[in-house]
């Protein structure tokens, strides 16, 4: 009773963040869309979306493969402040090479060309990442920190863009004020790390090497994951009139909005189901969500202009019918998050939960060459892709859970 008490804790300090990441952005959005203009406010998603792939590359995995590590130290505080450290010097090199990448992207991709100073100051949050250490409270079950650390790296953010930003001309600020509450988040978290007596020690560069090794299956699935959003808003930006780039940011904005929902959930099952491995009591968390998805699904068909017009004023209005039309991907999503690492994860199938994401990102792939190809890459066709794709992984998931299904505790 005490596990699923503290597996409760989680799940409602986690929705507390994630019901946070969701009012937070759309407390902005509105204000941003209408204070930048459209090819503005499609600057500022293109690039955030390029951060994905930055903040991808710097955690390449460890949020899962350092959950678990925490998890088998079994409260060895000598063992975690290694953990921390290994995995911390290897987070330093992959930003090292992620900086050189953006460089690249930077002289050949016309967009962030003309905003070369907004890109780079945009890659300093994701670098500051580095140190909240969320692997680690997520390891310790100790989820209000993750919440808190959250709280305060995006309220001083979002406080100060309604006092700051007031034009287009002080995009600039945007990131700036992203690295301010970037920076108080992390200043907070290493005084929570003190309070719990965990010294952060160096490791050997060859254990750095192995545990960036061990991880890199996370980070595939975790990459593969990523061509369902970035990739797309990605060639959104190459194909398509920055007024597209904004109207699928914004969809897109919304969908990431509801599946952060997900997190929550998903989050807080993956430590407690690598102890537990009940199959129970994960059934039942299914069940219990069933009809709060069935409900949003026709909130969102029959809303979709209001929610449009909230979150992104009478200019916006327009793309309500993609919000509509990304219903089937906002609940195929849910089973193949849960499915994925919460389920397949935490019985140490790590390759086949890698495999599922990996072989639908290449389906996505193929999918989105041949909208190019065919010269029909337009948003309603890319969020048909990307619901079949998505159904694939769903799917395959599913099939493996069954197949593995002896490994769990009824």
């Amino acid at each position: 009773m005490k596990g699923n008490k503290i597996l409760a804790n989680n799940i409602i300090m986690l929705y507390i963040m994630n019901i946070t990441q969701l009012v937070l952005p759309l407390a902005t959005l509105p204000y941003l869309t209408r204070v930048l203009s459209v090819e503005g406010y499609g600057v500022v998603s293109y690039v955030k979306s390029i951060m994905t792939y930055a903040t991808l590359v710097i955690e390449f995995g460890f949020i899962l493969s350092g959950t678990r590590d925490i998890v088998e130290a079994k409260s060895d505080k000598k063992k975690m402040g290694k953990i921390i450290g290994r995995i911390t010097e290897g987070k330093l090199i992959l930003s090292l090479i992620s900086l050189f990448v953006l460089f690249v992207m930077i002289f050949t991709i016309p967009l962030l060309s003309r905003h070369i100073l907004f890109t780079l100051l945009s890659f300093v949050s994701p670098f500051l990442s580095i140190f909240l250490y969320d692997y680690l409270f997520r390891g310790l079950e100790k989820m209000q920190i993750v919440t808190m650390r959250y709280l305060i790296m995006k309220g001083i953010s979002t406080f100060l863009t309604f006092i700051v930003i007031k034009s287009e001309s002080q995009l600039i600020m945007i990131p700036m004020l992203d690295i301010l509450g970037s920076f108080c988040a992390v200043c907070w978290v290493h005084s929570e790390v003190r309070k719990l007596g965990i010294k952060i020690s160096k490791d050997s560069i060859s254990e750095v090497i192995r545990s960036i090794r061990v991880s890199f299956t996370y980070f595939l699935s975790d990459v593969a994951t990523t061509a369902f959003g970035a990739l797309n808003t990605f060639f959104v930006g190459i194909f398509l009139s920055v007024s597209d780039v904004a109207f699928w940011g914004i969809t897109m904005s919304f969908v990431g909005a509801v599946q952060s929902m997900y997190s929550p959930i998903s989050d807080g099952i993956y430590p407690h189901m690598i102890k537990t491995k009940n199959l129970e009591l994960f059934i039942k968390i299914i069940l219990f969500f069933i009809p709060f998805l069935i409900m949003g699904g026709l909130t969102t068909f029959f809303g979709a202009k209001f929610i449009m017009y909230i979150i992104g004023g009478q200019k916006y209005i327009v793309a309500a019918w993609y919000l509509k039309e990304t219903i089937p991907l906002l609940i195929i999503s849910f089973f193949s998050i849960l499915f994925g690492w919460p389920l397949l994860g935490a019985i140490d199938k790590v390759r086949e939960t890698t495999t599922t994401t990996v072989v639908t990102a290449i389906l996505q792939v193929i999918g989105l060459a041949s909208l190019i190809v065919t010269k029909d890459f337009t948003i309603p066709l890319l969020i048909f892709v990307r619901t079949i794709t998505e159904l694939f992984m769903a799917i395959f998931r599913i099939l493996y859970v069954y197949r593995f299904r002896e490994l769990f505790r009824e």
